[in-house]
């Protein structure tokens, strides 16, 4: 009787926790500017910090970037600066209040003088706004492989991108000390291969923004921003994008990585760093445990990265205010990594080897996986086995052992920073969550990264080459509505034959769009009923 009593008194004991906290954040507000309105950045953010009672304040439509529109920098500022009297905390992206958006920063033609004013306006709002605490985010441009995997780069891109990328990559070598025998040759040929005004146009556009990179890392040293994570882009292992990575690391190598990082991508930076606002002022410290699959693990190089993962997925521990730990009993959230055994990151489009039959690095990896969820432990899975999408063969033995849901947290959608990244940033906040709001983060997570990225996005380019009409994937043109009816009925039909709620709850209204009238993301909206448990 009195362990029964016990037990009563640590149960009500926790309800009181949880709801006290909940109710203490209720009304805070988080001023928030991420780097463009995509669902990664601005919706499905917003997603998860309302279920711990936060608000965040974003820009309106019509200011903040988006397709076709790559924002307006000077009137961000300015509603910058009248919400903040309303907000304790800043999140802030340096791309969009300088440039516009991630894309601007990629495709402006701002002189050195405007960046530099624009950069130097954060300070002002420091010096107008003392008591905000300013967690600022920002990018080193990207390198793409070739103009076939560059959307929003100059013109010439598409032409000469794979000889600018392959001729970075000889400067970073370069530098490092390790170019070898022929390279020298290789790098004199491009060198003349490529029209001198395309290289000075290239180059131009990224020694201005590592000037405003620079800048900030000194604002971080003075305390003006409290902690400034810095994303690298698509790159690769030796790039121009790996090659100011150094340097810039270099620069901020006196600080410590609780007050600056530069991390290896971008579209995970705004959940980490809601995460970490809402960390710091819950005043917690999440432990979180890792473990990686058999094989090359941790020491797997992902496709778009310039650095093994083990690596990336650390710095997104920090990144978050969470702290890594070895034990997984002790463990707030234990990270349970999907890897292919041989390291490589394949795309999930790739139909002949993203299957849903059982393989045996994922027969390796559900072993210890069913065991941490049958101990009763709150694991998350980074399912970076495949780059833009999830591991169809991971997610049927989730579904053929029902364990969709008895998981904290999933993530799979981009690439494997992406993933990791935006999965951590999002997990750690589920311990104050209850199992409503869970689910529906999990909901999201796989409708949008296993049945959208990983299967029906393959349907619907295929459809939009066989419609008539104007539009490509990248731009769908006057092949939106349709596309958008197929998708609709294809996501319908495929979450109603895997997933498995339990019995509960029930999905309905799954309406889902293509917000940037390109196939690249989709937004799922949708409601759960149920027999709901009381909240």
């Amino acid at each position: 009787m009195e362990i029964f009593m016990r037990q009563i008194f640590f149960v009500l004991l926790m309800l009181i926790i949880l709801t006290s906290t909940a109710a203490a954040a209720q009304g805070k507000k988080i001023l928030y500017v991420p780097i463009d309105d995509r669902p990664c950045n601005l919706n499905q953010v917003v997603q998860v910090a309302e279920k711990l009672g936060y608000k965040l304040l974003t820009p309106p439509e019509g200011i903040i970037g988006t397709k076709g529109f790559n924002g307006d920098p000077d009137k961000m500022w300015a509603w910058v600066e009248e919400n903040a009297p309303q907000a304790d905390v800043a999140v802030l992206s340096t791309d969009s209040l300088i440039y516009g958006s991630l894309v601007g920063s990629r495709l402006h033609n701002l002189d050195a003088e405007t960046i530099l004013e624009r950069a130097k306006r954060f300070k002002t709002f420091h010096e107008k706004f003392p008591y905000m605490t300013i967690y600022a985010m920002g990018t080193i441009m990207r390198t793409p492989r070739s103009g076939s995997h560059a959307s929003a780069e100059p013109e010439y891109y598409y032409t000469y991108g794979a000889k600018i990328f392959n001729y970075t990559a000889l400067l970073d070598k370069q530098e490092m000390g390790l170019l070898k025998g022929g390279d020298n040759r290789v790098f004199k040929k491009l060198e003349k291969e490529i029209p001198q005004e395309y290289l000075d146009d290239w180059f131009k556009r990224r020694t201005k923004n590592f000037a405003a990179n620079e800048l900030f890392v000194e604002y971080t040293r003075a305390g003006i921003f409290d902690y400034y994570l810095l994303g690298c882009d698509d790159s690769a292992m030796y790039s121009q994008t790996h090659r100011e990575s150094r340097k810039l690391t270099d620069l901020a190598s006196d600080m410590g990585k609780t007050r600056i990082q530069v991390n290896g991508g971008v579209d995970e930076m705004g959940m980490l760093m809601i995460a970490r606002a809402i960390n710091r002022d819950r005043d917690q410290r999440p432990f979180i445990s890792v473990m990686y699959n058999a094989g090359k693990g941790a020491e797997t190089f992902p496709s778009y990265g310039n650095e093994p993962i083990g690596i990336s997925i650390d710095a997104a521990i920090i990144a978050a205010g969470g702290l890594r730990i070895p034990a997984h009993d002790r463990a707030d959230l234990v990270l349970a990594v999907n890897t292919r055994a041989n390291g490589k990151t394949l795309e999930a489009n790739d139909i002949k080897r993203n299957k849903a039959k059982l393989r045996g690095d994922v027969k390796t990896f559900m072993e210890p996986l069913k065991d941490f969820i049958a101990k009763g432990y709150p694991v998350a899975i980074a399912d970076i086995a495949f780059s833009n999408g999830a591991d169809n063969s991971l997610m049927n033995q989730l579904k053929v052992n029902d364990l969709q849901y008895r998981i904290k947290a999933y993530g799979g959608w981009n690439t494997a920073t992406n993933s990791s990244g935006f999965l951590i940033g999002a997990g750690v906040l589920t311990k104050f969550m209850d199992d409503d709001d869970v689910a529906e983060l999990l909901t999201t997570r796989y409708l949008d990264d296993w049945i959208y990225q990983a299967n029906v996005r393959q349907e619907i380019v295929g459809a939009c080459y066989s419609l008539k009409g104007e539009g490509t994937p990248l731009d769908l043109k006057d092949k939106v509505q349709p596309l958008e009816k197929l998708l609709n009925e294809r996501m319908n039909a495929f979450a109603a034959e895997n997933l498995h709620m339990p019995s509960r709850w029930h999905l309905a209204n799954l309406q889902v769009n293509l917000p940037w009238k390109r196939t690249f993301e989709c937004n799922p909206q949708f409601t759960i009923l149920g027999f709901m448990l009381p909240r």
